[in-house]
């Protein structure tokens, strides 16, 4: 039986939006606050092979804020799903980026899953890929 307790399904909305906030900052030490830091964390970046652990994933994100000037998410089409400590987020991201100088509009369609842990929801996994 799925959770949609409304405290719950705000919760998981608001772990989600701490992501973005992390990514259109560029900031390492935010995204690592939303992370689960374990060996079970899992990140495909679009294009990417996956990156499974959070050392290789801080890496990830290290290279594409190091290289970014400007990385900004609308978030739209938001489907949330709880069930148990686990709470799934997809959507499509409109991000609008400036990279090593060249500025781009673009779409993904995203996956983000999050744990409750004893500091609170953890992202898990973030699966994005081309489209939107």
């Amino acid at each position: 039986m799925l959770n949609e307790e409304p405290e719950i399904v705000e919760e998981i909305r608001a772990a989600n939006q701490r992501f973005y906030d992390a990514f259109n900052t560029l900031s390492i030490q935010r995204m690592e606050e939303v992370w689960e830091t374990s060996a079970r964390a899992l990140c495909v970046h679009p294009g990417w092979t996956p990156l499974v652990g959070w050392p290789i994933i801080r890496e990830s994100w290290e290279r594409i804020f190091d290289n970014a000037n400007l990385m900004q998410f609308s978030v739209r089409y938001l489907n949330l799903v709880v069930q148990g400590d686990f709470g799934c987020v997809t959507c499509v991201e409109g991000v609008t980026s400036v990279v090593q100088g060249r500025a781009a509009n673009f779409s993904t369609f995203a996956t983000n899953i999050f744990a409750r842990t004893a500091d609170g929801w953890k992202m898990i996994a973030h699966h994005a890929s081309p489209g939107g």
